[in-house]
């Protein structure tokens, strides 16, 4: 695929990520930019940027290019934003998001497309995002493997992880309800028709058709596959940078080694077409 003509693209890491200079998303964009970073999206798995300062309205419309914006199923907005995911950790944080890996509300019927993250409150150090490729993950794996993953599908549900959270800050969820699904082990990317892994260690429970500790064996090899850095890249925050990754080609760890300061940010997420 070719951006040259339309975005400053440089690859960030062998298998996954590309930072994207020389443009401003807070601003309209024109067709032609949408396209061309859709097209860079399901390529690389993860799009960069920075200097890119974000207020909600902003945040919201550049989502929008890309599809219907989604409400999380547990954590509420801000008034007046309910797409808006609040993400903050700080001295008296019990929990911060995202600190295993995962792809973005996996347990909905129709996941997500993308996520796109943007933080203005920085610790001095620390605070890294990680991004693997799923696609690689799958890749990776011997063709008898690969066969034996192709038409099993894994169940998926909010509930575990949710309440575990939800406990943690001391939050009573006990009359919620959380979504819950079956998806593919092996998913095909409805853009780069690219094959990649889609279980993960928050929302996936147990793979339909295997007796449960097969089903755990083979879970638990998958996600070390995730853990392996020859398949990462490691994403340094800067003030107003952005990433805005695809979940269906990756999936992202959040590392909170930076307690007790402060890091605040906000995140869309935008619905697949269904």
């Amino acid at each position: 695929m070719a951006y040259d003509d339309i975005l400053n693209l440089s690859r960030v890491s062998p298998h996954v990520g590309a930072e994207v200079a020389d443009i401003d998303i807070t601003r309209p964009l024109s067709e032609r930019q949408v396209s061309a970073l859709q097209r860079a999206l399901a390529e690389f798995g993860v799009l960069f940027f920075h200097e890119q300062k974000f207020d909600h309205d902003s945040q919201k419309r550049f989502g929008r290019y890309f599809g219907e914006l989604d409400i999380h199923p547990n954590t509420p907005g801000p008034p007046g934003h309910p797409e808006i995911l609040p993400i903050h950790g700080d001295a008296n944080s019990k929990v911060v998001a995202g600190e295993g890996w995962h792809s973005d509300v996996s347990c909905t019927a129709n996941p997500p497309l993308g996520s796109i993250l943007h933080m203005h409150v920085l610790p001095e150090s620390g605070g890294d995002t990680l991004f693997a490729s799923a696609g690689a993950v799958y890749d990776s794996l011997s063709p008898r493997m690969q066969a034996y993953l192709e038409g099993l599908t894994a169940f998926h549900s909010g509930d575990r992880y949710y309440r575990w959270r939800n406990a943690k800050e001391g939050i009573d969820d006990s009359g919620r309800r959380y979504p819950s699904a079956n998806h593919p082990v092996v998913l095909r990317h409805p853009v780069s028709g690219r094959k990649s892994i889609y279980v993960n260690s928050f929302f996936t429970y147990a793979i339909n058709e295997l007796p449960e500790e097969e089903s755990e064996a083979i879970l638990n090899f998958l996600y070390s596959r995730f853990a392996d850095p020859m398949f990462q890249t490691r994403f340094r925050w800067r003030k107003n940078s952005v990433a805005f990754w695809d979940n269906r080609a990756v999936q992202h760890l959040a590392i909170w080694d930076y307690f007790p300061h402060t890091r605040t940010g906000s995140r869309v997420t935008v619905k697949a077409a269904t």
